[in-house]
């Protein structure tokens, strides 16, 4: 961890995405980075699938988050509140690290602060409301750093970026952009082939991501 931890202190948005956060403006919300660790597995992240039948970003793997309310007192509080309430997770098993820069999603105008924790002490998560969260998992670090189960995916708008293959989860977008670079600035990713490449489905539920991206593909920009 002190490698990471070292690195995000001086770390930019530019190292997470190519697009300005805007000085103003946009929904502040916050994700929380959970890492933690089990016996069998080593470290890992937690991460959610949103169900299937959301208007948006339906069955997409996610860091616990959302927007923040108007009690939050800080970006901290809000990661913390809405991991609470979309798996249950306890906020006094959570020891905070850092808030990383301010991310922007343009495509909702939310404004993200990832907040990175460690889960000092672990418990049974589940979801809270089946019809937001269909499932969580802790996906261990040495299964997303395996060569075999990193992949990059385009979306129909021509956006190309990172992937992750894990148990069963393809972890992609704004999630994987984030992971992708937290591994690189802790030193824990391995080489690995960019040239697999997974097409994403069109479908007006999956909006192009706007962080961790690493290209456009111009040929099929429509």
């Amino acid at each position: 961890m002190a490698p990471l931890l070292d690195r995000l202190g001086t770390a930019r948005a530019e190292d997470f995405t190519r697009l300005a956060t805007p000085e103003s403006g946009g929904r502040e919300s916050a994700v929380l980075v959970l890492l933690g660790e089990q016996a069998d597995t080593g470290p890992d992240v937690l991460i959610l699938q949103r169900a299937a039948t959301l208007r948006t970003h339906a069955g997409q793997p996610a860091f616990p988050g959302g927007a923040a309310d108007p009690e939050d007192a800080d970006a901290r509080a809000t990661a913390l509140r809405e991991a609470n309430e979309e798996v249950a997770l306890d906020p006094r098993s959570v020891t905070v690290l850092a808030e990383l820069p301010k991310l922007w999603i343009p495509v909702s105008d939310f404004v993200v602060t990832p907040v990175l924790a460690w889960w000092h002490a672990p418990h049974p998560v589940h979801p809270c409301e089946p019809a937001e969260v269909a499932h969580v998992a802790r996906l261990p670090i040495a299964e997303l750093v395996d060569p075999a189960n990193r992949v990059r995916v385009r979306h129909p708008s021509g956006w190309i970026g990172p992937a992750f293959a894990v148990r069963g989860m393809l972890v992609w977008g704004f999630t994987a952009g984030v992971l992708s670079t937290l591994l690189d600035l802790g030193g824990w990713s391995r080489p690995w082939a960019p040239g697999r490449m997974v097409e994403l489905p069109p479908t007006g539920a999956t909006p192009a991501p706007s962080a961790g991206t690493d290209e456009v593909d111009e040929t099929s920009v429509r």
